[in-house]
């Protein structure tokens, strides 16, 4: 359903038929929009303006189903606001996967709306049930012209992605196979932290990370035996990546 603003005297009444779709009260829509980076310093006025002149969509997802797949054309801001999701990303040969957790407040790949290729480089998947708000690429540019924080916010989150990725080469580069193992795949993540599932053999993890197979075996299987990651037949499960990179 799409709530759309017609004549400004019904806009008390369509607003209340917003926040009614949306189980939640004003002051609740207010703190969830908050929460969302796009949102972030917003005044409450400029909220209850967004709230009863914006074509927002709720969208309700049961556990263990795909709200966007690797590939799928990027033309809306998918808004999580309750519950976790999955996001897994390939490699170029489909030669191994990296899988993360992703909880609320997120925004999925905000990023990948402009530029050369509008389309996700990961496919998400529901672990609990979720629930999102979407925004039209449109409805955010006309959000961006009339609020200044609203494209700031949308401004910072696309050059900050840029910035880390322009000086990624820059960084001092592991010494040891446990960081280099941790580089690997924090370079492949949206956040540095938390728990994240590998796919991958281990001759072709020792190659991405230019040491031998039997180096790599012998790190990972200390790493379990410490209790910090899962070894299985072709996956490696990090309980909490941040662990590997403070040590």
């Amino acid at each position: 359903m799409v709530f759309t603003i017609v004549k400004r005297k019904n806009s008390k009444i369509i607003k209340q038929g917003i926040l009614a779709y949306f189980g939640m009260s004003n002051t609740k829509l207010h703190e969830r929009l908050l929460e969302l980076p796009l949102f972030q310093g917003m005044s409450r006025n400029d909220l209850e303006q967004i709230i009863s002149a914006t074509k927002f969509r709720q969208l309700d997802y049961g556990k263990n189903k795909i709200v966007a797949n690797d590939g799928d054309v990027c033309n809306k801001f998918f808004f999580l606001i309750e519950g976790t999701i999955s996001a897994t990303g390939h490699s170029d040969d489909n030669g191994y996967s990296i899988t993360e957790l992703v909880q609320s407040p997120e925004v999925l790949q905000p990023e990948r709306i402009f530029g050369l290729t509008q389309r996700y480089t990961k496919t998400f998947k529901t672990v609990t049930d979720c629930t999102f708000i979407s925004l039209s690429k449109m409805e955010a540019l006309e959000l961006a012209s009339k609020y200044e924080i609203f494209r700031l916010n949308l401004l910072n989150i696309v050059c900050t992605k840029s910035q880390r990725l322009t000086r990624s080469p820059w960084r001092v580069q592991p010494k040891d196979i446990r960081h280099k193992i941790a580089r690997f795949v924090e370079t492949r993540c949206v956040r540095p932290a938390g728990e994240k599932i590998i796919k991958i053999k281990m001759e072709r993890l020792g190659n991405e990370i230019n040491e031998s197979r039997l180096n790599t075996s012998h790190e990972l299987n200390a790493m379990e035996a410490e209790g910090i990651l899962t070894l299985r037949r072709g996956e490696i499960h990090i309980h909490a990546l941040e662990k590997i990179i403070l040590t």
